[in-house]
C-alpha cells in the first residue's frame, strides 16, 4: 500500500488530521530556515500552529510575465486586494527544452519567485503537474514528450521516467519553500483535472515521488470537469489528503455577458468528510475563445456575478479554501499557448489586467477578500437556521460557528439571475436577540450580514451593512461597513449603558433601548460616526458604499483610505508609512494618530482630521509623451522559397515511423517534432522530378487553430491554405485536417527536369491533453503528407536561446540569423515603413526606440496596431524577445511590452517579422500607455 492511501486511511478514521512527518533533510545549498510552522486540518479548515485560516488565493503564472522584477508588483497587487495566498502553476514544457535539460534561472527563476511570496507572507498552493492545462502549449507537458512512446498521464514506463524527472527537479524547489520550513507553500497540488482515462497508479506515484523528494504540506487535487467522470481522488488508490473541485458556473461564452449561469449554480461539493472544502478553481475570468474581447470577458464575470456567485457559495458550500483563477492573466508570450481557445494575450477578463491595472472586478475581490480575512469565526461554520424573509423573492440562507455563536447570512434573490429590485423584512434571530431588519436587493447582488460578532472590542450583534473590515489603533476600534449605493442600511451595537453617539458626518440616526444601539442610515457617500463610553472601548464606525469600500486599504493591520494602492503600511514611533500607488493627486488618509507621513519615501504634510485620523495630500504622476516608431528599415526575406537555396544543412525528413498515434498515410513521416523542431515556424523543402503531367500539388498540413501553411514551386509563389486543428475529443481521428490544392502555373514544371517545392508551415502550439487520451498531445505539426514523391528537407529553429528558452524563436530565416536581436545590427536593409504594401512571403521591418520614463512612475506600454489591409499577421519582437503575434482581421490590437523586456530608461530595439499570404498593408504602429501612476522606486 502507497503513503498516499495509508494517509488516506488515516483521514477516514481522524476528524482532525495533523501532518506531522519528519522532513527529510533540506537541500545543502538552501540552509534550513529557523522559523517553522505547523499545518493541520480538519473538516472545517486548514490551520497553522493551531489557528484557522480561511484560505483565500488567486491564481498567478510566472511563466506569463516574463520579468521578473515585476513578479513583486503582481504579487503585491494580489496581497493588497485582501488575498492570503496565491495558487501557483509550474510549467514543466517552460523549463525542459529536451529530455534531461531543465532551466531554473532568469525567467524561469522560481525559487526567486517562491523567496518573494515568503518575503510577502503568501500562502501558495504548489501545483507542478506534472499535467497543469492551463492553456499553456502541451497543456504544460513538453514538446519534446510527443515523441516519447507510451500514454502520457498513465503509469506507462516511458512516461513515468519523464515525470520523475520533472518532479526530481521542481519538487525540492518548492519542498525548501514550505510552512513547515519557514517558508510560504501551504499545500501541493498533484496533477490537475484529472478525470478521464485515469490511472490510479500513477496518481498515488505522484504523491510517492512528492514526499520522498520532501513535500510534506498537504496533497490537493482539483476535480474536473463533467459530471459523468467520477474520479474525485477523495477515496481509493490514488486519493488526495484534501480532493477540491472547479466551479466555472459561467462558461466561457464572452459574447454573452449577460447569460448567466450557464454551467450550474456554482457551489463547491465537499468531496470528503474528514478535510475542508476547496474551490481549487473558482471562476475568476475566461477564456475567450469566440474572440470577444477581454472587457466582454471581464463583464461576464464582473462584480454582480462576483456579489451573487462567491458568496452564495461560500454561504451554501462552507468552503474555507478558494483558488480564484485567474487573479492575473499575463500574456502569451512567445508560443507559450495552446491554439485552440487562446491568443497572445491571456489577460483572462482578470481583476488585474494583462498590463497589470486594477478594475471594478478588483474593487469587488478586496471587499470581500477583507471580510474573509478579518472575521476569523468565519473558518469555522455549519449551517444553521436562516433569519425569515417576508418577501419569497428574497432568499436567505445562514451559516454560524458552534463555538462563537458568530451568524453569516446570506442575502440574494431566489432567482439568482433576475436584476429586479426586491425589498424585505428580516426576522432575525442572533445571539444577542431577535431583530427585524429591512433589506433591499437593487439589482443582481448578494450580501453576507454578520450577526453575533466580538468586533475588536465591540459587540456587533446584527447589520444589514456588509463589514469590509476592522482594525484597532490608538486604543480604538475602526470599523468600515459598507452598502448599495441609496439603500437602506441599519446596524445594531450592544452595549451595557447608553454611549454617547457623535455623528463625524454624513446623515445617521441613533436610538439606545435594552442594550442595542441602534444606527440607521442610507448608504451615500462615507458617514462617520464615533461611539464613546457604554462599557467599551471608543469607536470609529465608517459607513459608505461599495465605491467608498474600495478606496481603503488594509495593510499589516493599518486602515489607509485614498491611493490607488497601498503595497505596505507600517507605524512606528508617530510616523506612518507608505508604499503606495498614485493615480492622481489627491489626499491620503492614516486612521491613526500619527505627527509625520512619509509615502514612498517623501515627507507629505498632516493634519489631524475631525475624526482623529492623520490626512495629508499627495501630488500624481507628471505626464509623459512616448516617442512616435520612427526610422524602419527593412528587408525581404525567404530565400529558402528560390530554388538555388543551399538547403544541405538542413536535416533529411526520412523518418519511417513515428510515436504519434495519428500515422501519415504513407512514408516518410513529415511532422517537425519527429525532428525536434518544436516550435514556431518550420520551413520545408521538397526535391523532386516532375511527370509534365502535374496540373496541382495537394497538401495536407496539421498547425493548430488558426495557423495557415505557405507554398512556392521553383520560387513561384502558389498560395496560402489553412492548417488543420483539434477536433472534438470524441471526433474520430481525422488523418487530412488541413487540405490545400494549388494549382501549377502552366510551364512551370517542365517534364524531367528538377523541382523544388517550399513550404512555410506556423506551428500555432501543441493541443492539451485534458482527457488524457494521447491523441490530442500528440497531434503532429507540420506536414503531414505531399501528392508528390519528394525527397524532403526540414528547418525550424537553428539553435537554442540560453536567454529567452525554446518558446521565443522559431525557424524563420530571419530568427534562425538574428534579426530579432538587440545585439545584431543587419546589413544591407533600406528604408521602409509597415504602412507600405508588402508582397506575400515574409518581410522584417527594425527601428530603435528610446523611452525615457521617470523612474518613479508606472507607465505599462503595449505595441498598438492600426488599420491595415490584407490577409497577414506580424511576429512582434522587443529586445530579442517574441512578444506576440498580430495576426490581420484579429481581436487583439494592443501587445504588452512589459518593463524588463522593454527598457523603459534607454534604447530599445522593436523588429517586426510580417508574414503575409498576400499583397498586405500593415498599417500604423505605435506606442500607447496603458496607465501612469506614481510607484515606489
Amino acid at each position: 500500500m502507497g503513503a498516499s492511501r495509508l494517509l488516506a486511511a488515516a483521514a477516514a478514521l481522524l476528524t482532525t488530521v495533523a501532518l506531522l512527518w519528519t522532513p527529510p533533510p533540506p537541500v545543502a545549498a538552501a540552509p534550513r530556515p529557523a522559523a517553522v510552522h505547523k499545518i493541520t486540518y480538519d473538516r472545517y479548515s486548514l490551520s497553522v500552529d493551531g489557528r484557522r485560516v480561511v484560505l483565500w488565493a488567486g491564481e498567478f503564472h510566472y511563466f506569463r510575465l516574463p520579468s521578473p522584477e515585476l513578479w513583486r508588483d503582481v504579487l503585491e497587487k494580489i496581497r493588497a486586494a485582501g488575498f492570503n495566498g496565491v495558487s501557483l502553476y509550474f510549467d514543466w514544457a517552460y523549463h525542459s527544452p529536451r529530455p534531461g535539460s531543465y532551466d531554473f534561472t532568469g525567467v524561469r527563476d522560481v525559487d526567486r519567485l517562491l523567496r518573494l511570496t515568503d518575503e510577502l507572507g503568501l500562502y501558495v498552493v504548489a501545483r507542478p503537474g506534472p499535467y497543469i492545462n492551463a492553456e499553456t502549449t502541451g497543456g504544460g507537458l513538453p514538446a519534446w514528450l510527443k515523441t516519447v512512446p507510451g500514454r502520457a498521464r498513465s503509469s506507462d514506463p516511458n512516461y513515468t521516467r519523464a515525470y520523475r524527472e520533472w518532479l526530481a527537479h521542481i519538487d525540492p524547489i518548492i519542498a525548501r519553500h514550505q510552512l513547515t520550513r519557514g517558508g510560504s507553500v501551504i499545500a501541493y497540488n498533484a496533477e490537475n483535472e484529472y478525470a478521464a482515462n485515469t490511472d490510479a497508479s500513477y496518481m498515488e506515484d505522484i504523491q510517492r515521488q512528492a514526499r520522498a523528494h520532501g513535500i510534506d504540506v498537504p496533497i490537493t487535487h482539483n476535480q474536473c470537469c463533467d459530471a459523468s467522470w467520477t474520479p474525485t481522488w477523495a477515496t481509493g488508490q490514488g486519493a488526495v489528503q484534501i480532493p477540491g473541485v472547479d466551479d466555472y458556473p459561467q462558461a466561457f461564452e464572452c459574447r454573452e455577458p449577460d447569460v448567466w449561469g450557464t454551467w450550474g449554480d456554482g457551489v463547491t461539493e465537499r468531496l470528503s468528510p474528514d478535510a475542508p472544502a476547496y474551490a481549487a478553481e473558482y471562476q475568476a475570468g475566461a477564456i475567450d475563445g469566440n474572440r470577444a474581447g477581454y472587457d466582454k470577458c471581464r463583464e461576464l464575470t464582473g462584480p454582480a456575478f462576483m456579489k451573487v456567485y462567491y458568496k452564495s457559495n461560500l454561504i451554501a458550500s462552507g468552503a474555507t479554501m478558494f483558488g480564484y483563477y485567474m487573479a492575473y492573466g499575463g500574456t502569451n508570450w512567445g508560443r507559450l499557448a495552446q491554439p485552440n481557445d487562446v491568443y497572445t494575450s491571456y489577460d483572462y477578463g482578470a481583476p488585474i489586467t494583462e498590463n497589470r491595472g486594477l478594475t471594478a472586478k478588483y474593487d469587488e475581490f478586496k471587499r470581500q477578500g477583507y471580510l474573509v480575512t478579518t472575521v476569523e469565526p468565519l473558518a469555522r461554520t455549519d449551517p444553521s437556521a436562516a433569519p425569515a424573509s417576508d418577501n419569497a423573492a428574497v432568499h436567505t440562507e445562514a451559516r454560524a460557528n458552534p463555538e462563537t455563536g458568530t451568524q453569516f447570512v446570506l442575502v440574494r434573490h431566489a432567482d439568482r439571475k433576475t436584476n429586479a429590485d426586491e425589498s424585505a423584512t428580516l426576522t432575525w434571530n442572533t445571539p444577542d436577540g431577535t431583530y427585524r431588519l429591512p433589506v433591499r436587493l437593487k439589482g443582481r447582488d448578494a450580501k453576507i450580514l454578520l450577526g453575533g460578532y466580538t468586533m475588536g472590542g465591540q459587540r456587533l450583534a446584527a447589520t444589514t451593512s456588509e463589514l469590509l473590515t476592522h482594525v484597532t489603533a490608538d486604543g480604538r476600534d475602526i470599523a468600515v461597513l459598507y452598502g448599495t449605493e441609496g439603500v437602506a442600511g441599519t446596524t445594531v451595537l450592544r452595549y451595557a449603558s447608553r454611549p454617547k453617539v457623535k455623528v463625524l458626518s454624513g446623515s445617521v440616526r441613533a436610538s439606545y433601548g435594552n442594550g442595542d444601539l441602534r444606527l440607521d442610515y442610507a448608504h451615500h457617500g462615507l458617514a462617520r460616526v464615533e461611539v464613546t463610553g457604554g462599557g467599551r472601548r471608543p469607536l470609529l464606525l465608517l459607513l459608505g458604499t461599495d465605491a467608498e469600500a474600495a478606496r481603503f486599504w488594509r495593510s499589516d493591520g493599518v486602515l489607509v483610505r485614498g491611493t490607488s494602492l497601498v503595497r505596505s503600511a507600517a507605524l512606528r514611533g508617530g510616523t506612518a508609512t507608505l508604499r503606495a500607488d498614485l493615480a492622481e493627486a489627491g489626499d491620503v488618509e492614516v486612521f491613526a494618530r500619527v505627527r509625520r507621513l512619509r509615502v514612498n519615501g517623501e515627507d507629505v504634510p498632516v493634519h489631524t482630521t475631525p475624526s482623529g485620523t492623520a490626512q495629508g495630500r499627495v501630488a500624481g504622476p507628471k505626464p509623459v509623451r512616448l516617442p512616435a516608431l520612427t526610422g524602419w528599415r527593412g528587408t525581404t526575406e525567404a530565400p529558402e522559397a528560390q530554388p538555388g537555396f543551399d538547403d544541405s544543412t538542413w536535416t533529411p525528413a526520412d523518418h519511417t515511423t513515428t510515436a504519434s498515434p495519428i500515422k501519415p498515410p504513407r512514408p516518410p513521416v513529415l511532422y517537425a517534432d519527429d525532428y525536434s523542431f518544436h516550435h514556431g515556424h518550420v520551413w520545408y523543402r521538397g526535391r523532386f522530378t516532375p511527370s509534365g503531367a502535374e496540373t496541382s500539388i495537394k497538401l495536407n498540413a496539421i498547425t493548430g487553430k488558426g495557423g495557415v501553411y505557405q507554398v512556392w514551386l521553383n520560387g513561384r509563389y502558389l498560395g496560402s491554405a489553412a492548417g488543420g486543428e483539434q477536433k472534438d475529443a470524441d471526433a474520430p481521428v481525422n488523418t487530412d485536417p488541413g487540405p490545400g490544392t494549388f494549382p501549377v502555373p502552366a510551364g512551370l514544371l517542365p517534364a524531367g527536369e528538377p523541382a523544388v517545392l517550399s513550404v512555410l508551415v506556423e506551428n500555432m502550439g501543441h493541443n492539451d491533453d485534458w482527457t488524457a487520451d494521447d491523441v490530442r498531445q500528440k497531434q503532429p505539426r507540420g506536414l503531414v503528407t505531399a501528392s508528390v514523391d519528394a525527397a524532403w528537407r526540414i528547418q525550424g529553429t537553428a539553435a537554442d536561446d540560453p536567454v529567452r528558452g525554446p518558446l521565443s524563436t522559431g525557424g524563420l530565416y530571419g530568427e534562425r540569423h538574428g534579426w530579432h536581436l538587440a545585439s545584431t545590427t543587419p546589413t544591407g536593409w533600406a528604408a521602409a515603413s509597415p504602412t507600405e504594401p508588402t508582397n506575400p512571403g515574409v518581410r522584417w521591418y527594425r527601428t530603435n526606440v528610446r523611452l525615457n520614463i521617470p523612474d518613479d512612475q508606472d507607465i505599462p506600454v503595449v505595441l498598438r496596431f492600426g488599420g491595415g489591409s490584407g490577409r497577414y499577421r506580424v511576429l512582434i519582437f522587443v529586445n530579442g524577445w517574441n512578444m506576440g503575434e498580430y495576426v490581420s482581421g484579429g481581436v487583439q490590437h494592443d501587445f504588452a511590452l512589459p518593463n524588463g523586456i522593454l527598457r523603459p530608461r534607454s534604447g530599445n530595439a522593436l523588429a517586426l517579422a510580417v508574414i503575409a499570404e498576400e499583397t498586405a498593408t500593415v498599417g500604423p504602429v505605435t506606442l500607447a500607455a496603458a496607465g501612469n501612476v506614481r510607484t515606489p522606486r
